[in-house]
């Protein structure tokens, strides 16, 4: 009988949804049959709906394919369904990426732009004397006289001095460049817009006096291409002078302030725009600050939130209009009666984590102390094995990694660098020292204490996400009081110009005379 009840219900349910289904369907049907209908009567604005070819719209793969018309609010009468992403994008991010597109793309046509600029005009500068002495044996061979022993010498001279030009040129402005600046270097700009100044005048000049005259002395010529050389390298010296010499004498002391921690470095700089200055004070970030932490920088967000947290506020007459102002000047109120104890508080966090910070430290020299203990024990069994049978430094670095990896992970977290440093280059530099023979200090010494920003990985460094901010234009030259900013996605970096001041020095001349002295003896003697 249960058996038989329990089947009843069964099929009772059973023809219930059959007959639940049966009425959806027809509701369905009269549905699609009235949108139809209406379709007619709706504005022309069609939609194209594209499925994907995995997955197609009610099997129909004509209806895919077509257009279907819908009102004029289709947008707020449709309902989508989308899939989750992993991946989201903002406008912001959709715009500080085209923005930084642009920027390579047009980083990238300015470098092969000022590049080709500077190949054409070289070759333009090598060409040209050479040009000079072959043009009259081409055009007009009979009529050129022989050229005598000072002639021939002059050939010798100008080989040599475009020898020495080649090189000059190759050592000053073929070097590799450190970093892009976001506008022209004005020194070079009116270097090679003299250089073409000169070419310029020196063709015309030869094609006025010598190619419309088809001057038949050759001695002449040859000395005219001599005198081209000369001026050539004239200006190159005068290129060493105004890009190199100029900066070297120290005339502004720079203030370069980190603006989330107060990080502070003082440099002096010569003569140079306030761009090229940008350029020579990152170079010296580089090496010279710590590297930028944002852990270390939560602890006073936190204490902060907590003490705020801490305080609960009570509207005892109501909801008025000024319940926010009573709310926070009660915040404030309370607030100011608890900074009196918070100095106490930060001095037993700041103490407790620094004896916490102690106790990992004595616990990671101990693990790694014995990790390298054992690395020499194994050195001095590994002599007594076949060559085929010797461990290589990197397969030593992952057999002893594991006995220190624990109390040098528990020292990265409380010292808040765990971000800074991956498995791979811990192993990496544990290697190295063994390969070195380095001792447990110089391991640890990457760990104890942050290092400037090179010593980390690339990206870290940044390289291609500063921009500078500054009131005058980045092309003039560094004042007195100038200000300008690099700024950076986590920080900022604040630089100060101070003119060094004018010292005079005097002199005060001592006689030599007066450091001679008499001494008196009295003569007479007690007895």
């Amino acid at each position: 009988m249960d058996t038989e009840s329990t089947y009843s219900e069964y099929s009772h349910y059973s023809r219930g949804s059959r007959g639940s289904h049966r009425h959806s369907e027809r509701s369905r049907e009269r549905h699609s049959k009235t949108r139809s209908k209406d379709s007619s009567s709706r504005s022309e604005k069609a939609v194209t709906i594209n499925a994907p070819p995995a997955e197609p719209l009610l099997g129909d793969q004509s209806t895919i394919q077509g257009e279907e018309t819908q009102d004029d609010n289709w947008g707020e009468t449709t309902t989508a369904v989308t899939g989750t992403s992993e991946h989201s994008l903002s406008q912001e991010d959709i715009v500080r990426i085209t923005k930084d597109l642009e920027d390579s793309v047009g980083l990238g046509c300015r470098r092969y732009l000022a590049l080709s600029v500077g190949i054409v005009l070289g070759l333009l500068v090598f060409i040209t004397p050479l040009a000079f002495l072959v043009l009259p044996h081409l055009l007009w061979p009979e009529r050129v006289k022989p050229c005598g022993t000072a002639c021939e010498g002059l050939f010798i001279s100008v080989a040599f001095k475009l020898l020495i030009l080649l090189l000059a040129t190759w050592a000053l402005f073929l070097r590799p460049s450190r970093a892009s600046m976001p506008r022209i270097f004005v020194f070079r700009a009116l270097l090679a817009l003299l250089v073409l100044l000169l070419v310029v005048s020196y063709w015309l000049f030869y094609g006025v006096r010598i190619l419309d005259s088809q001057d038949e002395n050759y001695q002449g010529i040859v000395q005219y291409a001599v005198s081209l050389v000369d001026a050539l390298l004239f200006i190159h010296y005068l290129a060493i002078v105004l890009l190199e010499l100029r900066q070297l004498q120290p005339c502004f002391s720079i203030c370069v302030l980190r603006s989330t921690d107060g990080e502070i470095r003082h440099y002096n700089l010569g003569h140079l725009s306030i761009q090229r200055a940008a350029i020579a004070i990152l170079e010296h970030y580089y090496k010279d600050f710590p590297v930028h932490n944002p852990a270390l920088l939560t602890a006073a967000k936190s204490r902060a939130a907590k003490h705020l947290a801490g305080l609960k506020v009570y509207n005892v007459d109501g909801p008025g209009n000024n319940a926010t102002a009573g709310q926070s000047r009660a915040m404030i109120a309370a607030a100011a009666r608890r900074r009196d104890t918070s100095h106490n508080e930060l001095y037993y966090e700041e103490a407790d984590h620094e004896r916490r910070v102690r106790k990992r430290k004595a616990r990671l020299v101990v693990a790694v102390e014995e990790a390298f203990t054992h690395v020499r024990r194994m050195q001095e069994e590994e002599l007594k094995k076949p060559p085929g049978e010797v461990m290589d430094p990197r397969e030593a670095a992952q057999a002893i990694f594991p006995s220190m990896a624990r109390a040098l992970q528990k020292y990265l977290r409380t010292t808040r660098q765990q971000h800074l440093h991956s498995m791979e280059s811990i192993q990496k530099h544990l290697a190295f020292c063994i390969t070195n023979n380095m001792s447990p200090k110089a391991f640890l010494e990457s760990y104890l204490t942050a290092g400037p920003t090179l010593q980390y990985g690339r990206e870290r460094w940044m390289a291609g996400q500063w921009t500078l901010v500054s009131e005058a234009s980045v092309t003039s030259n560094l004042r007195d009081g100038t200000v300008f900013t690099l700024k950076c996605i986590d920080f900022s970096l604040v630089i100060t110009a101070k003119s060094i001041p004018y010292i005079k020095l005097s002199e005060e001349f001592i006689d030599p005379k007066s450091h001679k002295f008499v001494l008196r003896l009295q003569s007479e003697t007690s007895v």
